[in-house]
């Protein structure tokens, strides 16, 4: 209502006479315990009036694992069905499918060490129902019934007026995977222009959990794939509607990378979208007095990338992966499961320089780039992650907006 139709008519509905709270104040005298599910504390908040004996429960650790299945309930009900599907897969086969792409939610803070994280239900009984209609698990891991969560932020990011700061939160989230802030239990519509009211708003929507604490905030990081791609999707309509992308050729361009291992031509491409694209150009711009001219650029370098680079669906492109004592900017992992053909993957090392950069700074740059991408490179994890495929390690260093040096370094 607030995204569609505006404030106003928000308030003559909840407020005063309106007709919400007069509907809470005729029956809530008929119940002596109501339990209410999928309401945002914008709602709670603005009903007080009518209905004013009400507690927020959604972050009391007692009722962490009420919503949601643990792993533990997910293997039941895998052992239960898997005979009735007819599938080979073996139920462990299963749950490691299912852990990256549904689970990892936490609704409380004194959960986070005490509880198992939880998977998404309705996410699990997506792949449970696929699995017996077909037999085999879905051909997408994305739940077509999480876009709704996507399309409740795209209108929320239409009510911006000042600043467009939950369209740089949004940002902020997508590049970095996590954000510190304190979950609210109430607010009303009207503070919704607090950014710490709109960052509580996305956790009670699901696009963000618990997942830690730092210096007394609590860290607030996105769960899982299927969320995941959600952000990764709302950049790249922002990048397309600020430019021309053929996603046809950048199509065809992943698949080269995939099966015959060329993988210049897409990363070229990325890259000359990036230096074209003036939205990006302006949101540098802007953060620069903020957070500096590089970690600015860096952050929107790293956002950019992974909104493309998550594009094709024969990859897990994961950010941040920890490989051998170190973390990797990417790791284009094989989806073997649904193209068991591909033939290669992909570790990416990201660098950024300041447009007034030196040449010696850029060589300096680079040779750190490739100590650190071949250390990576060595882990034990990595064979096991590149799935029986060839590596390729691939150094991107940027100037400013524009490309510097696309290589491959030898293991």
């Amino acid at each position: 209502m607030l995204a569609q139709h505006g404030e106003a008519v928000y308030r003559t509905l909840t407020h005063a006479d309106g007709f919400y709270r007069d509907l809470f104040k005729l029956f809530k005298g008929n119940f002596d315990r109501i339990l209410m599910m999928g309401v945002s504390p914008v709602t709670m908040d603005d009903l007080t009036s009518g209905y004013n004996i009400a507690t927020n429960i959604t972050t009391n650790p007692w009722f962490n694992q009420v919503l949601g299945f643990s792993e533990p309930e997910v293997r039941v009900m895998l052992d239960y069905y898997r005979p009735l599907s007819g599938t080979e897969l073996s139920t462990d086969e299963m749950l490691d499918q299912m852990r990256p792409w549904y689970d990892n939610y936490c609704f409380a803070e004194r959960s986070l060490k005490t509880d198992p994280k939880m998977f998404n239900s309705n996410m699990v009984t997506y792949y449970v129902n696929t699995l017996l209609t077909l037999g085999t698990p879905p051909d997408s891991m994305e739940d077509p019934n999480a876009k709704t969560d996507y399309t409740k932020l795209r209108q929320l990011i239409r009510l911006d007026t000042i600043d467009s700061y939950r369209r740089r939160i949004v940002h902020r989230i997508a590049q970095d995977g996590y954000i510190y802030s304190k979950v609210k239990d109430y607010f009303p519509a009207i503070e919704l222009i607090k950014k710490e009211n709109f960052i509580s708003l996305l956790y009670y929507y699901g696009m963000i959990t618990m997942t830690g604490t730092y210096h007394g905030e609590q860290q607030l990081g996105i769960p899982n794939n299927n969320v995941r791609r959600q952000y990764y999707d709302f950049l790249l309509d922002e990048y397309q509607r600020a430019s021309d992308i053929d996603t046809w050729e950048l199509k065809e361009a992943f698949r080269a990378a995939a099966y015959r291992g060329e993988w210049r031509t897409l990363l070229q491409y990325i890259a000359d979208s990036y230096r074209e694209d003036s939205a990006v150009r302006s949101a540098i711009e802007g953060e620069r007095l903020r957070v500096g001219e590089r970690s600015s650029g860096m952050r929107h370098l790293q956002g950019y990338f992974l909104a493309y680079l998550n594009m094709y669906q024969g990859y897990l492109t994961a950010p941040e992966v920890e490989l051998n004592h170190g973390y990797c900017d990417f790791f284009l992992m094989p989806d073997k499961l649904r193209q068991p053909d591909i033939a290669h993957s992909y570790i990416i090392e990201l660098k950024y320089l300041k447009a007034d950069a030196t040449d010696a700074e850029a060589e300096t740059q680079w040779q750190e780039a490739e100590a650190q991408i071949r250390q990576y490179s060595q882990g034990g994890r990595v064979a096991l992650l590149s799935c029986d495929t060839q590596l390729h390690l691939v150094i991107v260093q940027f100037r400013g907006p524009r490309l510097l040096r696309l290589d491959d370094i030898e293991q």
